[in-house]
């Protein structure tokens, strides 16, 4: 699975915080993430951490599912959270790295894996969204 941490303060993120949830949120679905074209997105927005997982199915559906941070834990209701518009670039990028590395004709998974959203740093040498600031 590919990860994404995005900030809305473009403070690193502690993804330690979000690995519980995914784990568990995982579990909850009927899937063999092994071989499922998948990411996660870490979002530390300004009020609360957001975790979107996705995942391809169908052919060429994106399945999604949104949790966020509450004091009482973790909550998953579409009909309340989502992801945010913070987020569509990373989306855009999954969608071409999709139909590039599981949808043209050929299929492989660990080319997708490998092919993550990047942005330049200051000097202009390719990073991870890793560190994305929302606002940027």
């Amino acid at each position: 699975m590919k990860l994404y941490t995005i900030s809305s303060s473009g403070a690193s993120v502690d993804i330690e915080d979000f690995l519980p949830r995914v784990r568990e949120s995982k579990e909850e679905k009927n899937i063999d993430w092994k071989t499922t074209a998948s990411f996660a997105i870490f979002h530390a927005g300004a009020e609360m951490n957001y975790l979107v997982l996705a995942w391809w199915g169908n052919g060429n559906e994106l399945f999604t599912s949104v949790s966020v941070e509450k004091e009482e834990g973790w909550v998953e209701d579409s009909n309340r959270y989502s992801f945010c518009l913070w987020d569509l670039e990373v989306f855009w990028h999954e969608r071409n790295s999709f139909i590039k590395h599981m949808y043209s004709g050929h299929t492989d998974i660990e080319a997708y894996r490998a092919d993550l959203k990047t942005e330049p740093d200051e000097s202009g040498q390719p990073r991870s969204l890793r560190s994305l600031r929302a606002t940027s």
